[in-house]
């Protein structure tokens, strides 16, 4: 049998906001200690330096968006700008789905870079005094195309392959077997076999009869589905009659393990011929 694993979907971006005035709120994130650990320390020299310009270009940005906007300092305002890229992984191999270079301004979109056709969008009217100033250097939106397709590629393919180096560490599944009443026939169980915190995602999960694995048709499967830590999760019910407990197993394989796991429903031995 041939199973169809479909492709991930991976995503990077970075996203910046800018008051008008300084507010007593929380918002510093700490780094993953992959990510410290992974990362050379001029690294975080630079990006320093990075972020500090960009702090200076937020400030006289924010005030010509208020002064365009008349606006002033009585209330709060915020522009943010949020910059990424979009990948597919399948078989080791990477395709560059899309690109996002955008701002918006007080929670409104602002102004957004169309990568395909290397142009800046205006949704608004006070944001054509910027496309207009944008678009006419052509060298910044050839700059900034180049960054969402490959450079922002290169970052996001070098993280997940941190990510995964870590994951390598702990990627073999938890095997549990569970069953509960039907809820349709009360002389029927249904049996569900979950297999979880697995990477990678390829995995053999089978409900067995007397170690003979049960055709898919006959099984409900949620399907490989991520968990928040970029393990995996898979899972499969099936019902049978109440006395045929015994009768089953779960059976799991995966290329983290030595040997399958195999979880039984019930009390049978019918694992060795002694």
């Amino acid at each position: 049998m041939i199973s169809y694993i479909p492709p991930d979907q991976h995503s990077l971006y970075y996203i910046y906001s800018a008051l008008n005035k300084d507010v007593s709120l929380p918002g510093i994130y700490e780094f993953t200690s992959w990510m410290m650990e992974k990362m050379q320390e001029d690294y975080w020299d630079k990006g320093t330096l990075s972020r500090k310009s960009k702090e200076q270009w937020f400030k006289v940005n924010v005030d010509i968006l208020m002064k365009r906007m008349n606006h002033n300092n009585t209330d709060l305002h915020v522009l943010q700008w949020r910059h990424g890229c979009e990948i597919e992984e399948s078989n080791g191999q990477v395709k560059f789905l899309r690109g996002i270079d955008e701002y918006s301004y007080d929670g409104s979109e602002f102004l957004s870079f169309d990568d395909e056709n290397m142009r800046w969008i205006a949704p608004v009217q006070a944001a054509q005094i910027t496309k207009r100033k944008w678009d006419d250097v052509a060298i910044l939106n050839q700059y900034t195309k180049g960054y969402l397709e490959k450079e922002c590629v290169d970052w996001l393919t070098k993280f997940m392959e941190y990510g995964k180096e870590s994951l390598r560490k702990h990627s073999a599944p938890e095997v549990h077997a569970f069953e509960k009443k039907s809820v349709t026939d009360p002389g029927k169980l249904t049996l569900t076999c979950l297999a979880t915190g697995f990477y990678p995602k390829d995995v053999k999960l089978c409900l067995r009869k007397f170690t003979t694995s049960l055709p898919e048709h006959m099984l409900t499967s949620s399907g490989i589905r991520p968990n928040d830590d970029g393990t995996y999760q898979l899972r499969k019910s099936v019902e049978i009659h109440e006395d045929d407990k015994a009768k089953y197993d779960c059976y799991v394989s995966h290329s983290s393990l030595p040997e399958p796991v195999i979880k039984p429903w019930g009390n049978y031995n019918y694992y060795s011929l002694h």
